[in-house]
């Protein structure tokens, strides 16, 4: 059920972005005087068309990996003398541009207009309050304390972890200091730390923060209680449900969640004898944790599943509203933070200082869409955002067969006078043919590794 979710989630989500790309080059194509072939969402042979009255082919083809506008160009075919003056080469240099460009600031429009919608819905999220602090570490020697919220990395907000762990993560490769601000309570005053960095995160995959910074989050006591139990894995094989209550392994009693997980993390393929408690009943269950080998080579016991949510105390919940003017500020500002994490993000990674395999192919982007959805529509519309921003800076970069790389010869031939000659424009695109598979071809060897 959950490749299936995920599939589904997957192509609601490449559906949308496409369409919005697209039709950013439609819309101010048709505005330009530029007529419009065919309008395709996906690749391939159409499994949907209609054609409308100015002549236009809408379709929805078989792999939905991608998408085009075809526009009349006399490059790609003979144009008949009536319909030249509608012929994309023939346009000025500059409707040229907006054209190209138009795809990439859709992407961010439409970004743009979900972070806005979720500022004026509202989102509901735990504060980020320090649980431990790990013996020198770099928070230790900085002087962070159990029990502080962390209410700024580096002078920015930070009202939940996940931003929390955007400013670490922007950091990546810093030396010297982080500045983290904490406070006691809401009614302390923010105290400053300097925490000493060297190489901050520096081709971690994937980057960790919190526990290189060396900080456990506060979170409410768990008991062994399970939540979710994964279809085919070792806990239902054993015939383990949600709700039960693990109250024993091996005959020692396991006093909380994290107790639990040790177990079994550190038991890989060890039978285990388990005492669980389900609707009040006392039964004893056998149960194998499945092998997996960790980065550094040693093995690791797990079963699929998860902990049974826990209540928060009211003390550490943050509402993060807005009204819908103040939102649009909001918005746009948590757009261009975004835009500009991801551009620095593929500069550090063309450095060395991001590993090359945290690039994700469409498998990582299905089980993160899946994922997202599951965990309800705020999840879901930032992931749809942030997808966005990623799309329409990945077609900004000055690839040939990417918009970027049509927008460079464009701009040279504003500045020139005169195009590109179609000569070096073939070979550019030979290039950025061979460079997009070749990036592609690498997402996907590290999804399948990932797997």
């Amino acid at each position: 059920m959950g490749v299936i979710e995920n599939l589904l989630a997957v192509i609601v989500v490449l559906g949308l972005l496409i369409t919005f790309h697209e039709y950013g080059h439609f819309w101010v194509a048709r505005r330009c005087g530029v007529k419009v072939l065919r309008f395709s969402v996906g690749f391939g042979k159409p499994l949907w068309s209609r054609v409308d009255r100015h002549g236009t082919e809408f379709a929805v083809a078989a792999i939905p990996l991608g998408g085009y506008v075809k526009m009349l160009d006399e490059r790609e075919g003979p144009v008949a003398p009536e319909e030249q003056a509608q012929a994309f080469n023939r346009k000025s240099v500059w409707a040229r541009i907006a054209i190209v460009s138009a795809g990439p600031i859709a992407n961010f429009l439409l970004a743009f207009v979900a972070y806005w919608a979720l500022f004026v819905y509202g989102t509901t999220t735990v504060a980020p309050v320090i649980g431990d602090i790990a013996a020198d570490s770099p928070a230790a020697r900085g002087g962070l304390q159990s029990g502080q919220e962390i209410v700024a990395v580096e002078g920015e907000r930070t009202p939940s972890w996940g931003e929390v762990n955007l400013k670490l993560v922007a950091a990546i490769g810093a030396n010297g200091e982080l500045e983290i601000t904490t406070r006691e309570s809401e009614t302390a005053s923010p105290e400053r730390h300097r925490v000493p960095v060297s190489d901050w995160l520096v081709r971690q995959d994937p980057p960790r923060p919190l526990a290189t910074l060396g900080v456990t989050p506060w979170r409410p006591e768990l008991p062994a209680v399970l939540g979710e139990v994964l279809d085919d894995g070792r806990a239902q094989q054993a015939g383990l449900q949600s709700g039960d209550r693990i109250v024993s392994v091996d005959g020692a009693a396991v006093e909380d969640w994290m107790a639990f997980v040790e177990r079994v993390r550190d038991n890989p393929g060890k039978t285990l004898a388990l005492g669980v408690e389900r609707d009040g009943e006392r039964r004893d269950v056998m149960l194998t944790p499945a092998t997996r080998e960790q980065e550094d080579g040693t093995a690791m016991g797990y079963i699929g599943v998860g902990v049974q949510t826990a209540e928060w105390p009211e003390r550490f919940r943050r509402e993060i509203r807005y009204g819908p003017l103040d939102a649009v500020g909001e918005a746009m500002s948590k757009t261009g933070e975004m835009s500009l994490l991801t551009i620095d993000s593929i500069r550090k990674m063309l450095v060395g200082l991001i590993s090359p395999s945290n690039l994700s192919g469409p498998v990582t982007i299905a089980r993160i869409a899946g994922d997202s959805a599951r965990n309800g529509v705020e999840s879901f519309i930032s992931f749809l955002a942030y997808l966005s921003i990623s799309l329409g800076v990945l077609n900004l970069l000055p690839i040939p067969v990417l918009d970027g790389g049509h927008l460079v010869y464009y701009l040279i031939e504003a500045v020139r006078g005169r195009p590109v000659p179609e000569a070096v424009q073939a070979f550019g695109l030979r290039i950025g043919v061979a460079l997009v598979g070749s990036l592609m071809l690498m997402a996907l060897y590290f999804d399948l590794m990932r797997l």
